[in-house]
């Protein structure tokens, strides 16, 4: 769950906009004046206060080789890119990159401003070689660079600043996620890396593919990934979550891609390196899909083995499971229940006082209460957001395993009457998980192996794809492999397979 903290950061520095409106520096691409929303100090500070909130919603993915291997390319990226040149301004050059590897399986990279980017595991499973890699980590160097988001907070300014204030004062006012937030993490976050234009993201690919060639990468292999990302926008029936509408279609980018390669092959760039072999190897036995151990639901119930803990949810109900917090939303995203640890407060009780202490907050009802033999407590607390909107809410504290679990659940004062017994039900059926079969439950691992013989994708798939502990279509593997079902694959091809 976000920290106050975080969320009066971002609210301090907006203000200050307001009043300094913008701010005219010099660019790292052109090398000429222009006006932005953020100096660029002030955007290193928005990446480093947010890379905090990244790390904690996601989690970084816990292999430390795989890790060093996307900051080494990532490093060597920037330092042809246009952050470290000759004659780029000392503020950009000084300025310290990072790479991280988030453990997360959406497909998916993103930069914030002032020098953080970030790619998935996910990402990773579906990139076949280090020259694509080099594309992808480019493009998001090339955002940072152009200072995209900056870019679209001056041109939208009063507008945006007035957008941003709305969603951190109003929905993140109690120290909750608000309904569009809970499947982002942060409305920082959202603006930060959902914001940018297609243009900026044509820019990017540009950038993205120039770094990769002077590196003599062969960068016309980026086109191969977008080509997926169609498919997978097609098997899914709607655009991907991680490739908004403001983004060019990943088929116009199958297509610009190898032009712009082209380009600088002409200029004089040879491009030889594919880096297939070492890149695969480092996949071996990485983490695919959702990873179990972290939480599952099954039957209508939510499982972490890793804490030993379940609960039950209503029918039609989304589970939203994060590293921060697990959220469960109806259907008309008008009734929350979000669980997450409290690390701070010694006892269930203080756990539920410290969030009715808050300004705001106007208590009902609180009494002890218990949880399959847990100790617990209860309480009940009304509020009202920015909009005049009156909230009511059911806060639940249990003291399990030396943590505190807390759940703050709510609706509109209007609708509690309906929901507030479906809260009741779900902090209620907290226990203890014994059961050994679920405890033990693995994650499915890549294995990443040549084939020893030609045939089709398809007659190398394993017949056991039903017993995984994650839902994995054939159409999936071909996907993350950029091959079709029925292509012929030859002998000493590498492949990666579930299981």
């Amino acid at each position: 769950m976000m920290k106050l903290i975080f969320r009066n950061f971002f609210l301090v520095l907006f203000m200050g906009l307001l009043v300094s409106a913008c701010t005219v520096q010099k660019s790292a691409i052109t090398g000429d004046k222009r006006a932005y929303g953020y100096s660029w100090e002030q955007e290193k500070q928005i990446g480093k206060e947010a890379d905090q909130q990244i790390q904690q919603q996601y989690g970084l993915y816990d292999n430390d080789a795989l890790q060093k291997y996307v900051d080494d390319i990532g490093q060597e990226m920037l330092a042809i890119s246009h952050m470290q040149r000759p004659d780029t301004p000392k503020i950009y050059r000084e300025t310290e990159f990072f790479f991280r590897l988030l453990d997360s399986p959406v497909v998916n990279a993103f930069a914030l401003p002032g020098g953080y980017i970030y790619v998935t595991r996910g990402l990773l499973s579906h990139l076949d070689n280090e020259a694509q890699l080099s594309v992808v980590l480019g493009h998001e160097i090339g955002h940072v660079a152009a200072r995209h988001a900056s870019q679209r907070a001056f041109e939208q300014q009063m507008g945006q600043i007035a957008l941003i204030g709305t969603a951190v004062a109003g929905q993140e006012l109690l120290g909750i996620p608000g309904g569009d937030i809970l499947g982002i993490g942060s409305a920082a976050a959202q603006m930060l890396f959902l914001s940018y234009g297609r243009e900026d993201e044509r820019e990017s690919d540009r950038l993205g593919v120039e770094y990769a060639a002077m590196q003599r990468y062969r960068s016309a292999e980026g086109a191969q990934f977008f080509v997926s990302l169609e498919r997978m926008s097609d098997q899914s029936g709607q655009s991907l979550p991680a490739w908004q509408s403001t983004h060019p279609d990943p088929a116009e980018r199958a297509t610009s891609i190898p032009e712009l390669a082209e380009e600088w092959s002409a200029k004089g760039y040879e491009q030889t390196i594919v880096n297939t072999d070492p890149y695969m190897g480092r996949l071996n036995n990485m983490i695919y899909g959702e990873n179990p151990r972290e939480g599952f639901t099954r039957n209508g119930k939510f499982y972490h083995p890793e804490m030993a803990f379940q609960f039950s949810y209503p029918d039609s109900w989304k589970v939203i499971n994060q590293r921060s917090l697990v959220a469960i939303v109806n259907s008309d995203q008008n009734a929350v229940s979000v669980m997450a640890l409290d690390n701070e407060s010694a006892n269930a009780e203080a756990s539920v006082s410290e969030f009715l202490n808050q300004d705001g907050i106007t208590t009902t009802a609180k009494s002890s209460a218990s949880s399959s033999g847990l100790r617990a407590f209860q309480a009940e607390a009304t509020g009202q957001m920015d909009d005049g909107t009156q909230l009511k809410f059911y806060l639940y504290a249990i003291e399990y395993d030396e943590m505190i679990y807390r759940f703050v659940n709510y609706t509109s004062q209007d609708e509690y009457d309906a929901y507030g017994p479906r809260f009741k039900e779900i902090t209620g059926s907290f226990s203890q998980l014994t059961d050994s079969g679920i405890l033990n439950i693995q994650p499915v691992r890549l294995k990443v192996v040549k084939t020893t013989r030609s045939g089709t994708f398809r007659s190398f798939l394993p017949s056991n794809l039903e017993s995984l502990t994650i839902t994995v279509t054939p159409e999936d593997i071909a996907i993350m492999n950029q091959v079709g079902l029925d292509e012929q694959i030859g002998s000493g091809t590498w492949i990666k397979i579930p299981g």
